[in-house]
């Protein structure tokens, strides 16, 4: 243990806020679970405790493997991922199965381990990384749109395209984060729109399509629609349920909150444990802690920025950017949702709530970010190193003797 803790490097800042939240989410998780084991039926407390303890111990093993590579590495591993991903995305989507009802063309069984693991999230991060290392190529070069249309545009709607039928939040948050990222890394503003209109021209065709064929892809248009018309209609559907009950766990914690584990909307409200689980923290915890929880994802935001910022390559700067802000988009996303300022998205708080191949996946981001600043400390010590070397002479002279 003493040789790990020696060999953790990078933003220490980051480190202290993940492993916070990390510590933190065990409290609600344990609280939450007691829905599924009471009001579900399914296994205990206990074993839910158990569960999130090993996932998120594996997902901090992700973080200290990953930090420990050096972060030009990864321009080359997102080459040989990004035919990978396609092919996952393509398995995923391809089986049209249901777990407990639910549609599973989000998800692929892992043989042996016994777990789901859902592709779109791997995807994400490695779909960053390529446009990130494709940005750092052509920087400083005057590139046209249809040089970029194959290696950069085409991995990208092949990504959003085989996400987009089963989960449409999370498709929309990866196109809008790459189109951010290009923003930030110079590609020219007027190919930018084309590509935004040609988006929504496609995902106009697609749900024209999937309204004129319903069997293609059952319900997910339709669960869509219900979703934006309940949030701006106030019909009542299963959505404005779950926003009803999670406005009522955030209007009953009031400012100090009932305490940890005292929530009573956890045994009405659906998905207390994951996609909920900020309004049972603020109904335990109160605003205090419902703003204190938000106050660390920015704390995170900043340093993010810092470590871009301070970055001494282009592509560090890019990736950072690439993987970190997507994690405090989609945390700020849930507490939206939950506050019914966004319509229900299905998109799970960062760290926080239960699920293994999410958490292991923001992990993963985490782990990127950190490898790109433990290269800017490295040299922000060689730079120190030699401007002491710079005003002793004498430990110059003393050197060469």
């Amino acid at each position: 243990m003493k040789g790990i803790l020696q060999n953790i490097k990078g933003d220490k800042t980051i480190w202290a806020v993940v492993t916070l939240l990390g510590l933190f989410s065990f409290l609600p998780v344990y609280s939450a679970s007691s829905n599924l084991v009471y009001v579900v039926g399914s296994g205990t407390t206990f074993g839910y405790l158990v569960k999130h303890a090993l996932l998120l111990a594996l997902g901090f093993g992700i973080i200290y493997g990953v930090h420990s590579i050096p972060a030009r590495f990864f321009k080359g591993l997102s080459i040989i991922a990004m035919p990978i991903v396609l092919v996952l995305l393509a398995f995923t989507l391809a089986q049209g199965t249901t777990i407990d009802g639910a549609n599973a063309s989000r998800w692929i069984s892992v043989p042996l381990v016994g777990i789901s693991f859902q592709t779109s999230n791997l995807a994400a991060v490695v779909l960053m990384i390529y446009v990130a290392r494709y940005l750092t190529k052509i920087k400083d070069k005057t590139v046209t749109f249809k040089e970029s249309i194959l290696p950069l545009w085409m991995p990208v709607f092949l990504v959003i395209a085989l996400i987009l039928p089963a989960n449409f939040s999370t498709a929309g948050i990866i196109f809008s984060m790459v189109l951010l990222l290009c923003f930030l890394g110079g590609y020219p503003m007027k190919y930018l729109l084309g590509i935004i209109g040609t988006g929504m021209l496609s995902l106009t065709l697609f749900i024209l399509t999937a309204k004129a064929f319903p069997g293609v892809f059952p319900n997910r248009v339709d669960t869509w629609s219900s979703r934006i018309e309940s949030f701006t209609d106030g019909q009542d559907t299963e959505a404005d349920y779950q926003i009803e009950r999670a406005k009522i766990a955030i209007a009953t914690g009031g400012i100090m909150g009932k305490g940890a584990g005292k929530s009573i909307q956890k045994n009405f409200l659906p998905q207390s444990s994951s996609d909920f689980i900020y309004a049972i923290i603020v109904e335990e915890y109160g605003l205090i802690g419902g703003i204190a929880l938000m106050f660390f994802y920015l704390l995170l935001l900043f340093r993010i920025v810092i470590v871009a910022h301070s970055s001494p390559s282009i592509f560090g700067k890019l990736v950072a950017l690439g993987v970190g802000l997507p994690i405090v988009f989609q945390a700020l996303l849930n507490m939206a949702v939950a506050v019914e300022l966004f319509p229900v998205t299905g998109q799970t708080l960062p760290l926080i709530s239960s699920g293994g191949t999410s958490s292991w996946m923001t992990c993963l981001a985490i782990g990127i970010i950190l490898s790109v600043s433990v290269k800017t400390s490295e040299r922000a010590v060689s730079n120190a190193k030699v401007k002491i070397d710079e005003n002793n002479p004498l430990e110059v002279l003393s050197g060469q003797l």
